[in-house]
């Protein structure tokens, strides 16, 4: 498919978008933006519950389980990024000759006509992207694409924010105005060799920005980035071009004075925990001081945000409080942990990790144990079994026995250890299916406590 073809067909209104595998957090976001834009779309996946569906079903965007019947002539196909060519749906659009667009394609021509900012990293990727959509939305016009399924198509938009991961480098379907990136890290080992493999993806992202990038100062790698737009580097130190001083972090959220060199630039109150997320703002600070907005305006709306999807979702449950993160690599249970000691310096902290993938399992496993080790108590899972990895050389008694402080191994139909804890902070963390085991404690936490009473 020729680039002039993509072009034509990312704006055609006419045809019906049919999303191949519309549940991902990408593909819903964008399902959504489109038709808050005036496209017809629809989609399939598998008929189990995702928590994407929500705001699909909200939308009245039809939702179908797999099937070749779904491809009709007068469609255009967005395919996921986790379909492979001999999926029975891309094959029957192939066989009709139906256009078949993969999302990180459609996207990288969807952003063209705003003034873009992709937001990548190996962490914080989501919650920089919701906070910057949050932030943009409330100066000016925004449409933006989150990962963790949300989505917004403002039809006068002047910004467009989204979030680009870096898996199988994707990313490199891109070429926004601006750029944030948190940090490099290794990741995705089922794909990426080693750190500098990462690196030289980033390096490659980097030389498809067009204005500027905004980078996280205190990463050795992103020091490193070399292109011919200016790098802005953020952080805590004043030798970062944009940086956070008079830090104050309390059971309420952080608040801090930023400056650009000697200039001040404003003072901000973000009710979120953990200091990732103060780096993660000035990221978000520094774009909107770079594109001239009224900074008083970005404090302000940076007062409301709720945070995202996934991303430390508390909720109280008996005497407990329960929190749903989607961390699934060493430096996001660090990050995670820490924003749960500012926000209950004083309670237990409980871990209950299930790991993403056996091969990311087996490469940081040390690394597991010793940010795990910083919760009060550690409570393991199953490493999650998915269409990408359904099985490697390694166990989740593995782990545990690497964790110091042990890891007492969970079933979906045994989660009675963690009764033993009361008053206390349990987080459930992982990208897979942790969430049963999470609804599994959750009733046997209310039932016993009715009981009880």
């Amino acid at each position: 498919m020729t680039e002039t073809t993509i072009d034509t067909l990312v704006t055609d209104k006419s045809k019906l978008f049919h999303f191949v595998g519309i549940k991902g957090t990408g593909m819903s976001s964008l399902a959504l933006i489109l038709h808050q834009k005036g496209y017809r779309v629809q989609g399939s996946d598998i008929e189990k519950y995702f928590f994407t569906q929500r705001d699909l079903e909200k939308a009245g965007i039809p939702l179908l389980p797999f099937s070749a019947n779904n491809i009709k002539q007068d469609m255009i196909v967005i395919a996921g990024n986790a379909f492979p060519d001999t999926h029975e749906e891309i094959e029957e659009a192939n066989h009709l000759n139906v256009p078949v667009i993969r999302y990180h394609d459609f996207i990288g021509k969807f952003i063209q006509p705003y003034t873009s900012i992709s937001v990548s990293g190996s962490h914080g990727k989501t919650s920089t992207t919701g906070l910057l959509a949050h932030v943009l939305s409330g100066v000016a016009p925004t449409s933006y694409l989150i990962g963790d399924g949300t989505g917004h198509g403002d039809p006068h938009a002047k910004f467009f924010a989204f979030e680009a991961c870096e898996y199988r480098r994707h990313f490199l379907a891109y070429s926004p105005d601006y750029s944030i990136f948190t940090n490099i890290d290794f990741d995705h080992p089922d794909y990426y060799t080693n750190i500098d493999d990462v690196f030289n993806a980033f390096q490659t992202m980097a030389n498809q920005v067009k204005k500027g990038i905004f980078a996280y100062g205190d990463d050795p790698y992103l020091r490193k980035i070399k292109t011919g737009v200016p790098v802005y580097y953020y952080g805590l130190k004043e030798t970062d071009d944009i940086y956070a001083t008079n830090i104050e972090r309390t059971t309420e959220g952080s608040a801090f004075d930023v400056y650009h060199g000697s200039d001040f630039v404003g003072h901000f109150v973000l009710p979120a925990f953990g200091q990732h997320n103060i780096l993660n703002s000035l990221g978000v600070i520094a774009v909107a001081y770079f594109e001239k907005l009224d900074m008083a305006l970005v404090a302000k709306e940076m007062l409301t945000f709720k945070g995202v999807k996934r991303r430390f979702s508390e909720k109280k449950v008996a005497d407990m409080v329960i929190v749903d993160d989607y961390a699934h690599h060493p430096a996001e249970i660090k990050a995670t942990i820490d924003g749960a000691r500012q926000k209950y310096p004083d309670k237990e902290i409980i871990a209950v990790f299930q790991p993403h993938t056996f091969s990311r399992t087996i490469a940081l496993l040390d690394d597991f144990a010793e940010a795990l080790d910083l919760a009060d108590k550690i409570y393991l899972c199953d490493i999650f079994s998915s269409a990408r990895e359904k099985s490697g050389n390694v166990k989740i008694e593995d782990l545990g026995a690497k964790i110091k402080k042990g890891g007492t191994v969970l079933k979906e139909d045994n989660v009675s250890p963690l009764l033993d804890h009361h008053d206390a902070v349990a987080i459930f963390m992982g990208a897979g299916d942790v969430q049963k085991f999470e609804a599994a404690y959750e009733n046997l936490l209310s039932t016993t406590t009715h009981n009880v009473l």
